[in-house]
């Protein structure tokens, strides 16, 4: 069984175990983005679908934010060992073996924050595209009022 198919337990119920190992979140945005161009064609009402953007891209701003602390941890631990191989030249072989497995998991925090900070970015696009969509609806199903004024 691949672990991209649910699977029923003996209560009937489906145990989602897609996840299970955590979230591929490059894939999650784009199925969201693919989603939202989709119903938009497909003529839902872009009120919901702005409600429903605007949930995901909270959680994505918290995964950002988490993100963005764990990366600044990684960089004083990193800075640490790198002043330690400066001046205690006495633990260069284990602040050198630090050092490096920092330097690498800096790079990848780096990269996946940056990936984070963009993405946040093209979804603050995508939420005034779809408040624009709004307003767009909102003004072609607005009666016009014409209000003549009797002059005497």
């Amino acid at each position: 069984m691949d672990g991209d198919q649910p699977r029923k337990q003996a209560t009937r119920r489906v145990e989602d175990t897609r996840d299970k190992y955590g979230l591929n979140l490059r894939e999650w945005t784009k199925r969201h983005e693919k989603s939202i161009a989709t119903r938009l064609d497909q003529g839902e009402d872009p009120r919901r679908l702005l409600d429903w953007h605007e949930r995901k891209l909270a959680w994505l701003q918290h995964e950002r934010l988490i993100h963005l602390g764990v990366m600044m941890i990684t960089i004083a631990v990193f800075l640490v060992a790198l002043a330690f191989m400066v001046l205690v030249p006495s633990t260069i072989p284990v602040s050198t073996i630090i050092y490096l497995a920092m330097l690498g998991l800096l790079i990848g925090y780096i990269r996946y924050y940056f990936f984070l900070e963009n993405t946040v970015q093209h979804w603050y696009r995508i939420a005034d595209d779809l408040h624009e969509r709004i307003e767009m609806f909102d003004r072609s199903t607005a009666a016009p009022t014409h209000e003549t004024h009797n002059e005497a």
